[in-house]
């Protein structure tokens, strides 16, 4: 992937989070029943394509992660 495009992923990624935290920590209310949607779930998913974006974006800008190679 591009910077570009790994910059929007990055953002779409720490936004659906962010969106996903607030829906999980609100109360539950007992007459609408049940949630439906599994939020927290939903936010730790997002939350670790956030990291690898983000270490994908670093790569990007020069700096080697991972082990260094052996000679």
């Amino acid at each position: 992937m591009d910077l570009p495009l790994t910059i929007a992923a990055t953002v779409a990624f720490l936004v659906c989070a962010a969106i996903c935290g607030w829906f999980g920590a609100r109360p539950i209310n007992v007459l609408k029943g049940p949630r439906m949607v599994p939020w927290r779930p939903l936010m730790m998913v997002c939350v670790v394509g956030l990291m690898l974006m983000i270490v994908h974006l670093v790569n990007l800008l020069g700096v080697q992660t991972g082990n260094q190679p052996r000679y």
